[in-house]
């Protein structure tokens, strides 16, 4: 009898070893990521107040899971299933536990974005309504936001409209529904940072300007010329100018000091009393009148070896310019320019 009862025993013994060797390979497999059945990504809504049970459930449901229970425990043996959040999460087929319950326990929430692109030449004012006809943030919201900020990169001088004129970088632009309008800010700002670097820096001070100058004269740049290639000889007349502490006369900057936008500036327009009328005040103005891009700031760093001292619109539909060295020689390219507008009528 005892003989059997020892047999029986282990007999016994061995099933339960068998047993338990079966269970502990099938919990290593409920605890494997399940295969990749697609690229594409899974939307999980986790509500707010579900329990752990209740979030490993709608894993398993969603198929990012291959045991509900397992998923549970394990998150608690990690110390995680206090701390899961709720909100919708974008995960992928093939993740381990540790990486789904890395993204529920950071709270990674999917956000939707939008991308907008900021034009090179928009101000201040054409940035916010941008940003408010994508559905970013509200035109009054941005504008609050950006009287309250002031560039770090550069200065603040007196009878700007905007300190932050001119430094808010135009660039394509991916941000996240419901973004502040500060981080927008900061984005941009960032962005100039960037784009501005040590070697520009340099070359400014070997030029004698410092950041603010290089680009308010680069916003005027950007303004004023309409063909690309233009760019720099436009650079050259503005700093030849400056040298011969001419009054720079530039249109661009007279709309700005109006404040609407116009396409034929008048002579009542330039008496409009402005430190921004560059007809009535030399050298430059207090501060951009725009967002410069990087080329309109590589022209004026780098500007063609010219004498040239003026410079009209040809008038044609090109958007090129008659260049001048003397007075004369301008008010012969403005005769050509009002001959080719009449021509084109």
């Amino acid at each position: 009898m005892g003989k059997q009862l020892r047999l029986a025993l282990g007999i016994a013994a061995l099933i339960i070893v068998i047993l338990g060797v079966a269970f502990a390979v099938q919990v290593n497999i409920w605890l494997q990521p399940v295969p990749v059945m697609t690229a594409e990504k899974v939307m999980v809504s986790i509500p707010y107040g579900a329990s752990s049970m209740a979030i490993a459930e709608i894993l398993a449901e969603q198929g990012l899971i291959r045991n509900a229970l397992v998923f549970r425990i394990y998150a608690r043996y990690r110390g995680l299933d206090q701390g899961l959040q709720a909100g919708n999460y974008l995960l992928h087929y093939g993740m381990t536990m540790d990486e789904i319950l890395e993204e529920l326990s950071q709270g990674n929430v999917y956000r939707p974005t939008v991308t907008v692109t900021i034009p090179e030449g928009y101000n201040i004012e054409q940035i916010a309504r941008r940003l408010e006809e994508n559905g970013l943030v509200a035109y009054g919201a941005f504008m609050e936001a950006v009287k309250k900020t002031v560039p770090e990169m550069g200065r603040v001088v007196a009878g700007q409209r905007y300190a932050l004129e001119g430094y808010l970088f135009p660039d394509t632009y991916e941000f996240a529904v419901g973004v502040a309008a500060q981080e927008i800010i900061e984005r941009m700002l960032n962005r100039l940072q960037q784009v501005f670097d040590d070697r520009m820096q340099k070359r400014a001070a070997e030029l004698g300007m410092d950041i603010h100058e290089v680009l308010t004269l680069a916003s005027l740049v950007e303004r004023e010329a309409r063909v690309a290639s233009e760019r720099e000889t436009i650079a050259s007349v503005i700093h030849n100018r400056l040298q011969r502490n001419m009054p720079l006369q530039i249109d661009a900057a007279v709309i700005y000091a109006l404040g609407e936008h116009k396409t034929v500036v008048t002579f009542a327009d330039l008496e409009v009393e402005s430190p921004y009328n560059l007809y009535k005040y030399s050298g430059l103005p207090p501060g951009p009148i725009a967002s410069p891009g990087e080329a309109a700031i590589r022209a004026v760093l780098y500007p063609a070896e010219t004498d040239y001292l003026y410079y009209v619109v040809k008038g044609d539909g090109s958007g090129e310019h008659y260049f001048g060295r003397t007075l004369q020689e301008h008010e012969q390219n403005k005769a050509k320019a009002r001959k080719n507008m009449n021509n084109r009528q």
